[in-house]
């Protein structure tokens, strides 16, 4: 009975011994789920194949490709004073892009102003170049600067009159610092905006394509990776992104980037007279034969249109508390163009140059004339 009992004994802790050494990777009842043994390798699933991108994609690199080697990070130093006298050095970072081989780089006028210390250049490449600046218009906020620089990648400006809203656009810029980053987005709207400093910007693309502070000077692309245009501010509460960011028009930047290229400055085209805008109500209290367009009160001596023979107002009135002088020539078009307000003569002189004749059609009491003028060059006058 003993020697039985002992056997069993004997036969079930062999039993457990062969089992918990021979099977514990699979029976062993105290193995928790999720849990491996120190010699289970460690399984990824990886692709075997490279990635392949949809259309959408693919343009987008090739747009990125293409176009960074002729963005530009542009580094601005100053030095100013503290209430002591005392130096106070000062640093500001924008973008640019490159127009030709020969180094001109077109940014944003406030990226470099009061730069009274150098701006720097830097390509894609990380080479950074001392910049002189040949010509700057505050009041279209550009500045166009030079470099000497081998082997440059202009980028290919396109017509921004053609664009779209809805339109597909990509932003190419160093926002924050960071340099080379692209966003994308579309063309929000197309709209007449005023600048941070009051200065009116014409036919200004609003876009939701990130734009933050460091992208100002970059160039907006449409989906060829042309530049349409040139991202100068945004639309927000603090200094980041709202999905709300402007850019001035390619299409202006071509208008004066001769005269700054020749003269280093925009000899701005005007007719020379001091003007006033009429509507319907205030047309149909003073007489006028047309409801709508733009009264010449006076024609600056020896300007455009004193030279052309256009007339100035000579009788004083009053509309609400301001003085009107009355009687003048009233502008309905110019070049067929409808003439509202001086800002439409803003939008076309922005289309010519100092010395370009325009024809200017008036209403000269009852009777209708166009008056070929011969643009001069903008002085202290409304238009």
């Amino acid at each position: 009975m003993k020697l039985r009992q002992f056997a069993l004994v004997v036969f079930l802790v062999g039993g457990f011994w062969f089992a918990t050494t021979h099977f514990s990777s699979n029976l062993n009842p105290l193995k928790l789920i999720g849990t491996r043994s120190a010699d289970s390798p460690l399984e990824l699933s990886e692709a075997h194949a490279a990635p392949e991108f949809d259309a959408e994609e693919q343009n987008n690199i090739s747009v990125y490709r293409r176009v960074l080697p002729a963005v530009v990070n542009i580094t601005s130093r100053a030095v100013t004073f503290n209430f002591f006298y005392g130096n106070v050095p000062q640093e500001g970072q924008g973008s640019g892009f490159v127009l030709d081989k020969a180094g001109h780089v077109l940014t944003n006028f406030h990226v470099i102003e009061g730069a009274n210390r150098g701006i720097e250049v830097k390509l894609s490449n990380k080479r950074s170049y001392k910049a002189t600046v040949v010509g700057t218009d505050k009041v279209h906020d550009l500045a166009l600067l030079k470099i000497d620089a081998p082997d440059l990648q202009p980028v290919i400006l396109a017509d921004s009159s053609q664009i779209a809203v809805g339109e597909k656009v990509y932003a190419i810029g160093n926002p924050f610092g960071l340099s080379g980053t692209m966003t994308q987005g579309i063309i929000s709207s197309i709209r007449s905006i005023r600048s941070t400093d009051g200065a009116p910007i014409e036919d200004a693309i609003q876009t939701d394509a990130a734009i933050n502070p460091g992208n100002s000077g970059g160039p907006l692309l449409n989906s060829r990776g042309e530049v349409i245009g040139i991202n100068t501010m945004i639309l927000s509460n603090s200094d980041q992104n709202a999905g709300i960011g402007f850019a001035i028009p390619i299409n202006t930047a071509k208008a004066v980037l001769s005269d700054l290229t020749r003269y280093g400055q925009v000899r701005r085209p005007s007719l020379g007279i001091v003007s006033y805008a009429i509507g319907p109500d205030l047309a149909d209290q003073i007489g006028l034969a047309a409801s709508y367009g733009v009264l010449i009160q006076k024609v600056v001596p020896g300007g455009a249109a004193d030279r052309a023979g256009l007339r100035g107002g000579s009788e004083q009135a009053w509309v609400g508390n301001q003085p009107v002088m009355l009687g003048g020539d009233l502008i309905v078009a110019i070049d067929g163009q409808q003439v509202t307000d001086p800002q439409d003569i803003s939008v076309i002189m922005d289309k010519h140059q100092a010395g370009d004749s325009v024809s200017v059609t008036v209403m000269r009491g009852r009777r209708q004339m166009t008056v070929k003028v011969v643009l001069g060059e903008a002085r202290a006058v409304n238009t």
